[in-house]
């Protein structure tokens, strides 16, 4: 007979080794666009079959296979409806994360399948798969650009009040947003801090994004997009350059030189605020962050062994070094993530 512990370890793993199927059958009913056809109510899955153009057997036990995991719930006369979890998945949801499940349903799922080609050489798994790093493949397919910054979006929406609890902004008039992408952040810090200008640096296609962005906020009068590289240089004299979600897209060489060319432009008074995951962050339980972590192998997955990562305390204090910059403060966020203040490095 087997020990009860042994057997309930083997069916937690196998429900690990079953999450694969999960995240995939999510990201198939966002694909067919379930969410959306049963936003209005409880709908049969025959009923629904013909509006997303699926066999009707196939969608029932799609839906059914959801439905343990609170995606959607199964109602007394056999008809599904969206629960509260599945409207997370609706486009206009605050924090969506719809789509998250289309990047993960296209490139990003298909490159964590070949994850082992990583562990054994160091290479990307998505350079292997495209032909090209992420970034570049991006700036090819405007339309998996603008799905990729929906998703930096969705998820930074849910960071906000976080991040702006931890710092208070109003003592910086001048803000540079660097690798600003959409220019959500800098509209909503905008919005939040009335005293403040702001400056978003980005490639030139995402800049375009941001400058619609900045008109439909109405920040016009208070915010521009610039197009630029940030390893060549950024707007200087601000008193603030924000670094959110940037440095852990780069291996050591190249984060620490994005801090460089801030630390360039920045006056004396100046600081760099970082806005990333901690890999040694603490959960609320005191064990190690399991966001961070499963986030760094992510990173593993499209920029290889010496690309992209996050990164503990520890190495955001060493990129900082190289870059002439010291660590000021440092708060660690429930989410896992950390804001670190720097400045100038004193004699």
């Amino acid at each position: 007979m087997l020990h009860p512990q042994l057997r309930d370890d083997a069916a937690r793993m196998r429900m690990l080794l079953y999450g694969q199927l999960v995240s995939r059958a999510v990201c198939t009913a966002v694909e067919l666009g379930l969410p959306e056809a049963l936003a209005g109510g409880p709908r049969s899955a025959e009923d629904l079959a013909g509006e997303v153009a699926a066999h009707p057997f196939a969608l029932r036990r799609l839906l059914r296979a959801l439905a343990p995991f609170d995606v959607f719930t199964e109602e007394p006369d056999g008809t599904f409806s969206l629960s509260r979890l599945g409207t997370t998945l609706l486009p206009d949801t605050p924090g969506t994360a719809r789509p998250t499940a289309l990047l993960l349903a296209d490139e990003v799922g298909r490159t964590w399948g070949e994850l082992a080609h990583t562990m054994r050489t160091g290479d990307s798994a998505f350079s292997l798969l495209h032909g090209c790093a992420l970034f570049e493949h991006l700036e090819r397919r405007p339309q998996r650009r603008e799905v990729f910054d929906r998703s930096q979006e969705a998820g930074l929406r849910l960071e906000l009040d976080e991040i702006f609890e931890a710092v208070s902004f109003d003592a910086y008039p001048r803000i540079v947003d660097v690798g600003g992408g959409n220019g959500h952040l800098m509209c909503e810090l905008l919005r939040r801090t009335p005293g403040s200008t702001g400056v978003v640096l980005d490639l030139p296609g995402t800049v375009q994004l941001a400058e619609k962005h900045i008109v439909e906020r109405g920040l016009t009068d208070r915010c521009t997009a610039v197009a630029g590289d940030f390893f060549s240089g950024v707007t200087p004299g601000a008193d603030l350059y924000l670094v959110s979600h940037i440095l852990h897209d780069w291996g050591d060489e190249r984060a620490a030189a994005v801090l460089r060319t801030c630390a360039a432009a920045m006056p004396a008074h100046g600081r760099v605020i970082v806005i990333d995951l901690l890999t040694d962050a603490a959960d609320d339980r005191g064990g190690r962050h399991r966001l961070p972590a499963l986030m760094d192998l992510y990173m593993l997955s499209l920029f290889g062994a010496t690309g992209g990562q996050e990164r503990t305390e520890g190495e955001f204090t060493a990129l900082l070094a190289a870059a002439g910059l010291e660590p000021e403060t440092l708060r660690a966020l429930p989410s896992g993530m950390g804001v670190l203040t720097a400045r100038h490095r004193t004699a």
